[in-house]
């Protein structure tokens, strides 16, 4: 079950978790941080194993039935564990949106398309760096009778 983790924005733990998801240099964590605190669209939920803090996952709710992603991450020695898989899980289990949407980087890509979504380039958008728009939609059930 996914835990709210406004209250604990100021733990180590939790910043630590928000660094692995945007840029690591402190001033960028604060003002992620600070996002958080001050916007109240903006959701971080976190996922404990063994009262560990492993997880966490940042998003706001930008349409009717549509979810976007801001921040997704995972301690590293918990990496590969189905973790994040886990959390996007609960998140569509949760709110059951018809679109979920992500926008990441390179090295994201593959943990994207592994778990059902549709990937797509938006080119550099940083020079030197590929972005990419990722969307999961739910399934269209009258395709399926």
């Amino acid at each position: 079950m996914l835990k709210n983790l406004k209250p604990r924005l100021q733990e180590p733990e939790v910043q630590e978790l928000l660094s692995y998801a945007v840029f690591p240099d402190p001033d960028q964590v604060n003002e992620t941080v600070q996002q958080y605190v001050t916007q109240s669209n903006l959701f971080l939920t976190g996922y404990e194993d063994e009262e560990q803090l492993v997880g966490l996952i940042g998003y706001e709710h930008t349409g009717a039935s549509e979810i976007t992603i801001r921040h997704i991450a995972v301690l590293p020695e918990n990496r590969f564990k189905n973790y994040g898989r886990g959390m996007i899980s609960q998140l569509l289990a949760e709110y059951n949106p018809d679109t979920l949407i992500a926008e990441t980087d390179q090295e994201a890509v593959e943990f994207y398309r592994n778990t059902g979504f549709v990937v797509y380039s938006l080119g550099e958008l940083y020079p030197g760096v590929e972005r990419f728009r990722c969307v999961f939609e739910k399934e269209d059930d009258e395709q399926e009778a």
